[in-house]
């Protein structure tokens, strides 16, 4: 392999491809991400021997891949996923992070932590039992979270007898299901996680099926214009002022790029005072660069003179953002004790903090459904609904559906510093 493929840290240069697993219990989720590892060669010999000992004790016939990612106690004893799960591995491609999330109803708040930043979903259904609730379920807070790839693995065929037209039937319903869904990109593929069938290697039990085995599909699906290069938004973290006699002068406002593509020289409008100026020069911890784009951490300099502090933003004088202290937007709630009407709570948006109040609560969203549940607005653990805030501060924001970065909300509980729901910006 060429140095090329390096940077100056002996980091791969490879691209990132953030992915979850969602599916019903005993679908068979932490059983494939076991596969994936096991097969494409990412596991330690000393994890191996392991989950091999493990397997051996509770009196398995066969090594019991799914103890990989089963890292709580409680999850190897129940033998399900409670909490959400990530594991790092790499093929000579790409680079991945894999979120395993919980199957059970009442884990639905973890499955939304996970997909928050996936550019892909595994959808795991079992072949016996074809759609079921929780994934219609998935499927929606997939497509809630806009996660611009779906993927529905079909598994344990080896336990349909390899059967043909039990898989078109899954994927006939579920086609009929998702047309209602706003999901760009689906596909899927017939699998068995326990047997390694089209997981890593493709299977000789299932030559009916012509499609890519699921390694492939993520090693190759198209990724690069899942960001919004169109848009400049760079919230601002914190101002970079060294206290050393060399930078004497220096004065960086330093963030991760929401979106957009920033280059040296280029004008830019700070908000929200409105000031304007031109970027100076863009930092990193590798030296300067001539341009940056998301989701790069970078510091950028100005050439004038301008008061800009945390929760600030730099954009394109010609394109800016919503700006606005009322908001609507679909909640996900993930606390016991329900979202209250005209309560107060407090509020993170990229690297704004403020306070709001609950105005209205619009309606409550049935799942299984899609349908919209005006009669019942109380929305409790696990709900998702359309509710609209007033901020103490006013917030720029795009909606969620154009930018995942600046069109969510993250809401507090003063009182507990629990984070208690998560917020898509209509």
């Amino acid at each position: 392999m060429s140095t090329e493929n390096f940077d100056r840290n002996g980091y791969l240069n490879m691209e990132l491809l953030r992915f979850t697993t969602a599916g019903s219990v005993d679908d068979g989720k932490s059983t494939l991400i076991g596969r994936l590892l096991y097969d494409s060669k990412s596991i330690f010999q000393d994890q191996m021997e392991a989950i091999e000992k493990a397997s051996i004790q509770k009196g398995e016939e066969q090594v019991n891949l799914a103890l990989l990612t089963d890292g709580l106690r409680s999850e190897r004893e129940q033998g399900i996923t409670i909490d959400v799960a990530y594991r790092y591995f790499s093929t000579p491609k790409r680079k991945f992070i894999i979120a395993d999330t919980p199957g059970h109803i009442q884990y639905t708040r973890n499955m939304v932590t996970g997909a928050s930043t996936a550019n892909l979903a595994i959808i795991l259904v079992d072949a016996r039992k074809g759609i079921v609730e929780q994934t219609h379920r998935h499927s929606f807070i997939a497509s809630l979270l806009q996660i611009p790839h779906i993927v529905v693995c079909i598994n344990k065929m080896d336990l349909a007898d390899w059967d043909q037209e039990t898989y078109e039937n899954i994927v006939a319903e579920y086609k009929a299901f998702a047309s209602r869904l706003k999901v760009k990109d689906i596909s899927f593929i017939p699998i068995s996680a326990l047997k390694g069938d089209n997981v890593v290697t493709r299977s000789e039990n299932m030559s009916w099926y012509d499609g890519p085995t699921l390694l492939y599909l993520l090693e190759t699906i198209h990724i690069g214009s899942d960001h919004n290069h169109i848009d400049c938004r760079f919230p601002v973290q914190t101002v970079i002022r060294p206290q050393k006699t060399e930078f004497h002068d220096y004065r960086g406002f330093a963030g991760r790029i929401a979106s957009g593509v920033f280059k040296k020289g280029d004008k830019v409008m700070a908000l929200p005072s409105g000031f304007t100026s031109n970027i100076k020069s863009i930092d990193t911890f590798d030296g300067e660069l001539d341009q940056a784009f998301a989701p790069m951490s970078v510091t950028i300099t100005l050439e004038d003179e301008i008061d800009i502090s945390r929760g600030d933003m730099l954009v394109r004088e010609n394109n800016v953002p919503q700006i606005s202290q009322d908001i609507e937007l679909m909640i996900c709630w993930m606390s016991e004790k329900p979202l209250v009407l005209n309560g107060k709570y407090a509020l993170l948006h990229t690297s704004k903090e403020c306070r709001c109040i609950i105005k209205d609560i619009k309606y409550k969203i049935d799942i299984n459904t899609l349908h919209r549940n005006e009669s019942d607005r109380t929305i409790g653990l696990n709900d998702i609904g359309r509710i609209s805030i007033r901020t103490t501060a006013p917030l720029f924001f795009d909606s969620y559906s154009k930018n995942r970065i600046t069109g969510s909300i993250i809401i507090i509980d003063e009182a507990t510093n629990e984070t208690v729901g998560a917020g898509m910006i209509i």
